[in-house]
């Protein structure tokens, strides 16, 4: 990655000490050859990024504490230098990859990617990911083609902050007159205790967070940065330094076949690439012949060391498309090989031609490096932009009726070529949200609960809670026509993954979520709504494991004692892919993209709340499965509208169209004449 780039010389080699050289070119070239081959293999990193992290604070500390003892740390020269040594490769990877992108990238993934292009070539890309990470209603998105940036990005904010972190350290030990580097070393302790308890504990309350998080990583570039300060003082006997060396490589190469990186990473995981990584430095230059080091020290692996930086970021875009252009979720092991190959032709291609002569230019080249990036992301995004023009969800359109196309007596009377709605490009803004709702979180102990309602004429005629998951929240946009034109007022509790239940459904036992069902369950019965609409039914997938949950009865029969209603909606059917992307890949009629009815829903037994008996009066069922399928199919469309924006999740266009079905339907189940 970038540990040889940002720092273009290794500490200062000691007469009589180990040389360090050729056992960092070494380590990189593992670190880079594990990541890329367990990305294009495994679909996981394997502890190399680490090990990255670690050389780098290595690196960058010795460089930096010198500087200072020299007589200070010369911010402008050091961050010019890294800045030429950063962005003329990663503009070159990032411009390539936007064309690849347009080229192959179905429509639908344009608008992400297109953000997270900018927010790699400001380094942000981490934040970006941990936004997404964090968020529901973006966590369903795929793996972009720029998303092993966020490595990148991490570096890149360390490198902007660590001379400020060491000036700060000599400045405090010119006036304790203390030694500079002991200054260094404390504050550098200091930062990995900190940021270590840190990793350990969000990789623990949120791990997607923490896995991107700059401030889970600190410690490891703090640890690289403490070894860079007392290595040249540890003596240690040969045979011992032979048996740390080779530890060190076994250790950082089973990494990824002994740990779920993908799920345990920071915390206490990642000590075991840092600590084989520092091993392995501790070995040095060994002299032995069966040493690490005299593998680590061979001309192809001291070459890919050099390369390493352009090699990791190409790997991945072609990674990614390649799986796009291919249609594939796995490479084969032709493809594998491929892949590799063409990485690491690129990446000599990029070292030679782009690396070397941009370090010896001006700064200028930076800027110039960056304009063409900029310049075609930006008509990407116009692009994509212009793909909505002329589309505006309606409720009725001739062209477009979608839902109304499955009631009796309908007769289509449209464009025969109108194209179908809405756009791939606009799947990302398909989820239903109350326009110009006001959000409070009424309770401090449950800071997750958002209550969010929804604006009104005066006093509303009706309060109605939409309360559960992501599935409940589908049916939001159903009632936005009714709420306006009956001045409803609409208030919705959502959280994602977490359905109206006394327990946690979808993972069994999430604090979290059973808190938030409790406290959302006590701000329904303070609001005293007219009516509660959430689900009925979970899970509708290819094994029909459909269930209404005692939990889910639970709470209706909590809402029953408050003397409230319960509008419980069958859940609709999930896929095992996105039925709109097959659409606009083959055709909205390719059988590929068309399920048969009976392997989504189970037909002869009905719907699970039918065979319970502990239902409470107060509540009304609906099941609205006969406008999501036909008699026998599920098709990707229905009345040139799409259904799903993703595997499971509708469409706020098509639940629009649903307003003329759902609104008589609640009407009449609640027996309410609002005429």
């Amino acid at each position: 990655m970038t540990s040889d780039v940002l720092a273009p010389a290794p500490p200062r080699p000691v007469e009589g000490k180990r040389r360090y050289r050729t056992e960092l070119q070494g380590l990189r070239a593992i670190a880079a050859l594990l990541v890329v081959v367990y990305h294009v293999w495994l679909g996981r990193v394997s502890g190399g990024v680490d090990a990255f992290f670690l050389i780098s604070g290595f690196l960058v500390t010795g460089q930096l504490t010198r500087m200072a003892e020299r007589g200070g740390v010369q911010y402008r020269t050091y961050w010019l230098n890294t800045a030429k040594r950063l962005f003329p490769a990663a503009s070159a990877v990032l411009l390539v990859t936007v064309i690849g992108s347009v080229m192959f990238l179905p429509e639908h993934r344009w608008p992400v990617t297109v953000e997270e292009v900018f927010a790699s070539l400001l380094l942000l890309e981490n934040w970006q990911l941990t936004s997404a990470a964090t968020d529901y209603f973006n966590s369903h998105v795929e793996a972009s083609p720029v998303q092993h940036f966020w490595s990148l990005s991490v570096q890149g904010q360390i490198y902007l902050t660590w001379p400020l972190l060491v000036g700060a350290a000599a400045l405090a030990a010119r006036h304790l007159r203390i030694n500079a580097t002991r200054a260094v070393a404390v504050v550098l302790t200091l930062v990995l205790a900190l940021s270590l308890a840190h990793s350990v504990e969000l990789t623990n309350a949120n791990q997607p967070l923490a896995y991107f998080s700059t401030t889970t990583r600190l410690w490891e570039f703090a640890l690289g940065g403490l070894l860079a300060l007392a290595i040249d003082k540890v003596e240690l006997p040969a045979r011992l330094r032979l048996a740390l060396g080779w530890l060190g490589v076994l250790m950082l190469a089973s990494c990824g076949m002994l740990l779920q990186v993908g799920t345990m990473f920071p915390g206490w995981a990642a000590l075991w690439p840092t600590v084989a990584t520092a091993l392995v430095l501790l070995a040095g230059h060994t002299g032995s012949p069966i040493g690490a080091d005299r593998l680590l020290s061979t001309r192809p692996l001291r070459y890919l060391g050099d390369i390493s930086y352009s090699l990791y970021l190409w790997h991945w875009p072609i990674l990614v498309l390649y799986l796009v252009a291919r249609d594939r979720t796995e490479v084969g092991l032709l493809g594998g090989l491929g892949i590799i190959t063409l990485s690491l032709l690129l990446a000599a291609f990029t070292h030679r031609y782009v690396e070397r002569p941009t370090r010896k230019g001006r700064f200028r080249l930076v800027a110039a490096a960056m304009v063409p990036v900029i310049a075609a992301t930006a008509v990407w995004q116009l692009t994509s932009d212009r793909r909505l023009t002329g589309y505006v969800a309606e409720v009725s359109d001739d062209s477009h009726p979608g839902a109304i196309a499955r009631t009796e007596g309908y007769a289509y009377s449209g464009d025969d070529n109108a194209r179908l709605v809405p756009p791939m490009v606009a799947m990302t803004d398909q989820w239903s949200l109350i326009p110009g709702a006001s959000c409070e979180r009424p309770d401090a102990a449950t800071p997750q609960l958002e209550v969010c309602t929804g604006p009104v004429d005066g006093e509303p005629t009706r309060k109605i809670v939409i309360v559960g998951d992501s599935h409940a929240q589908q049916y939001t946009e159903a009632f936005l026509p009714t709420a306006e034109r009956l001045n409803w007022q609409l208030i919705t509790m959502i959280k994602g993954a977490c359905p109206f239940s006394t327990e946690s459904e979808t993972v069994r036992g999430d604090r979290e979520c059973e808190d938030w069902n409790a406290a959302a369950a006590e701000r329904i019965v303070d609001l005293e709504p007219d009516a509660v609409v959430t689900m009925a039914t979970r899970t509708i997938r290819l094994d029909h494991d459909e269930e209404t949950p005692d939990g889910f009865v639970a709470q209706w029969r909590n809402l029953e004692a408050a003397g409230i209603p319960v509008v419980a909606i069958r859940d609709s059917p999930r896929y095992d892919y996105s039925p709109s992307e097959c659409a606009a890949r083959y055709g909205a009629e390719d059988e590929r993209c068309v399920m048969k009815r009976s392997d989504l829903v189970a037909l002869t037994i009905g719907p699970p709340y039918e065979r319970r008996d502990d239902i409470p009066a107060n509540v009304s069922f609906l099941d609205f499965t006969d406008y999501y399928c036909t008699a026998d199919i599920c098709p990707p469309a229905i009345g040139n509208v799409l259904l799903y924006f993703d595997d499971n999740h509708l469409t706020s266009s098509y639940m629009l169209t649903m307003n003329p079905i759902v609104e008589p339907a609640v009407l009449g189940t609640l027996g309410w004449n609002e005429e």
